[in-house]
């Protein structure tokens, strides 16, 4: 059995840094759950706030595609240091690490563009920055990078790509598993009793952190980014009106598979927001708390109208999980028990890093990494492009 030391990177819709995950890796490559892995280390290099800023214009119809193409690369530096953090945190240099995988920086993701022919795939889209190539090069070390795009060019929405991990770290021959991701887009990977690449369900439910973090920043004009341990909800009285109203959105009634993004659920969508609250007098902790009831409410909507049966365990990861109002909001709405993936040792911000560094392991094993009954992709493939250094 073969065992190698695999660092996974990856920044979010959240846009708080890079996190990334040095992991040790066994497995054979026959199939995904083959794999067994262990996290030697894990740190996140936070992005200050002029970068921060630079990369959400970036994401706006504002962005230029000379800001864009300057991004690419100053992204790629920052992943590059990362990676060399992690190393060192797990007390390894770069010469020790097999691999690479990097998910990059989503900054536009059009998997159902208006532009779109009916019944015509071909047009969905996709781009991530931070040049594999960079971080190749500034760290010696063969870098994956890039997967969504073979998805997409296969039918697929190129998203969820988590389930792939979902499949290593959770699948159980006897329990029916949910994987709930809670990161600035809230997104779930069902995995009935002996799960495989073809019977598991994956999609995105909708806005995680994404539109809390969005009102909060706002309604304190920048002062906090996000509401740390859930305060600012827990004194606060959920609006079901506004609540009923926000659910209403085509969104949430859609079929999967479906992914969803900053597109959508960003800047504009928590102003909108804001001046819906604000039109019924609703002060700033209902505000916040009508917005937490969003993410809890509408992943549980999306269980009830799109899973099989009700779960026997739904497992939290992503930053959502440090937030005990939203975690006690879910647990409400949902007849499961909730935990989160400490449980599993797993740290709850660590599981996306480490998703990259089992999709890197497979793409190096030749072994298919996307699962196509979650992304509608027509056929497995080997998702990540190959980045050798010099």
């Amino acid at each position: 059995m073969s065992e190698r030391i695999v660092i996974g990177l990856m920044s979010g819709t959240s846009l708080d840094g890079v996190d990334a995950a040095c992991c040790r890796i066994r497995g054979d490559g026959n199939t995904g759950r083959d794999y067994d892995v262990s996290v030697e280390s894990f740190v996140t290099c936070s992005y200050d706030s002029a970068l921060r800023n630079r990369i959400e214009t970036a994401c706006t119809d504002e962005g230029t595609v000379a800001e864009v193409c300057s991004l690419n690369v100053a992204l790629g530096t920052v992943f590059a240091d990362a990676a060399a953090a992690a190393a060192a945190a797990a007390n390894l240099d770069l010469e020790d690490v097999d691999a690479i995988g990097s998910h990059g920086q989503t900054v536009r993701h059009e998997p159902n563009p208006k532009s779109m022919p009916v019944g015509d795939d071909r047009l969905r889209s996709t781009l991530q920055i931070g040049d594999g190539s960079l971080i190749a090069e500034r760290t010696g070390v063969t870098t994956i990078a890039d997967f969504r795009t073979a998805d997409i060019a296969v039918g697929g929405h190129g998203a969820p790509l988590v389930p792939f991990a979902d499949l290593v770290l959770f699948a159980d021959d006897e329990s029916f598993r949910v994987a709930q991701n809670i990161g600035g887009i809230a997104n779930c990977t069902a995995l009935p009793p002996g799960s495989n690449p073809e019977n598991v369900t994956a999609f995105d439910t909708g806005p995680g952190n994404m539109v809390i973090d969005g009102v909060v920043e706002q309604l304190t004009n920048g002062d906090q980014t996000y509401d740390r341990d859930g305060e600012i909800a827990r004194i606060g009285t959920v609006s079901d009106a506004i609540l009923s109203d926000a659910l209403d959105e085509d969104y949430f009634r859609a079929e999967p598979p479906k992914s969803t993004g900053r597109e959508q659920f960003g800047r504009t969508y928590a102003r909108e927001f804001i001046a819906t609250c604000r039109e019924r007098d609703l002060p700033d902790e209902d505000i916040v708390a009508t917005a937490t009831a969003l993410t809890a409410r509408s992943i549980a909507e999306a269980y009830h109208r799109f899973l099989p049966q009700t779960p026997d365990e739904v497992v939290v990861s992503g930053g959502g999980a440090f937030n005990p109002t939203l975690v006690g909001m879910l647990d409400a709405e949902l007849n499961a028990p909730v935990k989160t993936i400490d449980e599993y040792g797993i740290g709850a911000d660590a599981k996306e890093a480490v998703a990259f560094a089992l999709l890197a392991a497979a793409a190096l094993d030749g072994v298919p990494n996307n699962v196509p009954s979650a992304t509608g992709a027509t056929r497995p493939v080997v998702m990540g492009k190959r980045c050798p250094p010099s």
